[in-house]
């Protein structure tokens, strides 16, 4: 597995990629936003055994593609629509807060790595100023605690989040949106956890999980068995995925991930298009293949099964991507988007061979 040892006194370090052992400097490793390498023990072994692990160790395991992947540490504009330190307002019915800058383990594709690793001042120093904010908006009618990964926090911690958003009246749901359930399903073992989403239920809220898993080798038999006690408790759960180069860029890997999703009762919710993340962007996959594989996902499942919608969470909404035609340009709609009337309306723009972002295709 790859790991950062023997430094070095004056040069830098020597770290293990996926090609092979490279002497780095800090300073290197920094100016090129290079996340540290941080797995958990039950991951390691989950995809050494899955079968899969020459796909599944790109996403933990460093790759020197890292230095040479150019683009923006805030693809999505998270800064532009933060309203209160820590929380994002850029969909009415939607708040984003952030409650932790760190994972259980690091994505390589993470498209917060400004945040994710380190000591972020992003992450909401005061909740209840959140909370205060969050009442004073009666069109936001959940949350989603996000970070980092809200299940890194203790137990007691997130109750303490609860107790300054649950007196709040219109708000009909709390999403945690956690990749904790593939990299240490046990988390979800601690018995406090049955009455921190008891508390949700009796506030007349919905306790929601929203799952990471990309590819089915993550789905392990802990994950299974954990879901299927929480979801008897109530809690309802979504799954999202990005779609990887090297992972999952196959139709028939994302369409038995989705169908064992859908099999424990997980909702396949979006599959989302790789963003030009620096440091990340080798993960993207062109807008034209990303189509197919989305025909073939759908071709391989049956109608209750095709839930997900392919998205790009671009900074001006989250765009479905539906089609490219034949008249050569891409087809889209607004998922959602800051103004309501711009809402499901259709757009396209002219296909541009290998482009993997709404930013590659000009107007026209």
């Amino acid at each position: 597995m790859t790991s950062v040892v023997n430094p070095l006194p004056s040069s830098g370090r020597e770290m293990k990629f996926i090609e092979g052992t490279r002497v780095v400097t800090d300073d290197e490793l920094q100016v090129n936003n290079i996340t540290r390498y941080h797995v958990t023990k039950f991951y390691r072994e989950q995809i050494t055994k899955s079968g899969y692990y020459e796909q599944l160790k790109h996403i933990v395991e460093p790759s020197v593609e890292e230095f040479e992947s150019y683009g923006s540490l805030d693809t999505s504009g998270e800064h532009a629509n933060t309203v209160v330190p820590g929380l994002q307002h850029k969909y009415a019915q939607t708040g984003l807060l952030l409650v932790t800058d760190r994972c259980a383990s690091y994505c390589r594709y993470c498209f917060r790595k400004r945040i994710v690793g380190n000591d972020s001042d992003e992450i909401a120093p005061d909740v209840a100023a959140v909370a205060q904010y969050v009442g004073s908006h009666p069109e936001m009618t959940n949350v989603l605690l996000s970070g980092g990964d809200p299940f890194v926090l203790s137990t007691t911690e997130l109750n303490n989040i609860l107790d300054h958003l649950l007196p709040i009246r219109h708000l009909e749901s709390i999403r945690f949106g956690t990749k904790m359930v593939a990299y240490q399903p046990k988390r979800f073992e601690d018995s406090a956890l049955a009455a921190l989403f008891q508390r949700i239920h009796d506030a007349g809220k919905t306790a929601i999980i929203v799952t990471h898993f990309d590819h089915i080798g993550e789905i392990s038999v802990d994950a299974e068995y954990n879901i299927r006690s929480l979801r008897a408790l109530g809690v309802q759960f979504l799954n999202q995925s990005v779609l990887l180069a090297k992972v999952n860029d196959d139709p028939e890997i994302l369409a038995a991930t989705f169908a064992k999703c859908h099999q424990i009762g997980v909702r396949p919710y979006y599959l989302f298009q790789g963003r030009p993340v620096k440091g990340a962007s080798h993960f993207q996959v062109p807008l034209r293949r990303g189509l197919e594989i989305t025909r073939g996902i759908n071709q391989r499942l049956s109608g209750i099964q095709k839930t997900f919608k392919y998205i790009m969470s671009h900074y001006t909404g989250k765009i479905e991507i539906l089609d490219l035609a034949d008249d050569g340009r891409v087809y889209m709609r607004y998922h959602q988007n800051k103004s309501p009337e711009k809402i499901g309306k259709i757009f396209s723009r002219p296909h541009v061979e290998a482009a993997c972002w709404l930013d590659d295709l000009s107007e026209g």
